[in-house]
């Protein structure tokens, strides 16, 4: 039985390493988009001289930033939650444990496969049209922000079976360590 929680434990381990490399690297297009927006402001205030391409670009990085970011805001727990009892002294590391596998399989995990399902058609149709901008001077290959959307989504999934894993791992032992792996920050730590 070790074994097998050791597996799951691994599982969970590989998927936080992956979306905190891509969380990581998906930060420095932050950095990106303040530089593109300073330019662009400064073209636009200061010579009269605006692009569409960079205004569509700003909103493609911000596009990319979120999607692809949300898993990573779920693996550091910093995420809106809407959940007043959650964070309270009334429940225990394993109420919450409880809570988070419930809110992974009924709710995260059915509407990330949604999206996912519902999205691809949507792609492949921008793919095959070589849809772009239709605004002149736009940027062209608007299918490739498209395809964002299944792959945020599809990180977002992994995420979740990582905090389900985790859930399930806390669940089956005795009083054992916080099952997001230590990483809670925030209103624990307020009073």
């Amino acid at each position: 039985m070790k074994t097998f929680h050791g597996r799951l434990a691994r599982i969970a381990a590989a998927i936080d390493a992956l979306n905190e490399w891509i969380g990581r690297a998906v930060s420095w297009l932050v950095l990106a988009m303040a530089l593109i927006i300073g330019y662009d402001v400064a073209m636009r205030y200061l010579f009269q001289s605006g692009s569409v391409a960079l205004q569509e670009l700003e909103w493609h990085l911000f596009a990319l930033i979120f999607l692809l970011g949300a898993a990573y805001t779920l693996k550091h727990d910093a995420h809106v939650r809407v959940d007043m009892f959650y964070r309270s002294r009334f429940v225990s590391p394993r109420g919450r444990a409880w809570i988070d596998f419930a809110g992974c399989l009924l709710f995260l995990m059915p509407f990330c496969l949604m999206v996912i399902a519902g999205s691809l058609p949507f792609v492949e149709n921008a793919y095959r049209l070589g849809e772009g901008s239709p605004d002149p001077g736009g940027l062209p290959h608007r299918y490739l922000l498209k395809a964002a959307i299944p792959v945020g989504f599809a990180l977002l999934l992994l995420q979740g079976l990582a905090l389900a894993i985790r859930s399930v791992l806390v669940l089956r032992s005795e009083g054992g360590p916080d099952h997001r792996g230590g990483q809670r920050k925030g209103m624990e730590n307020i009073g």
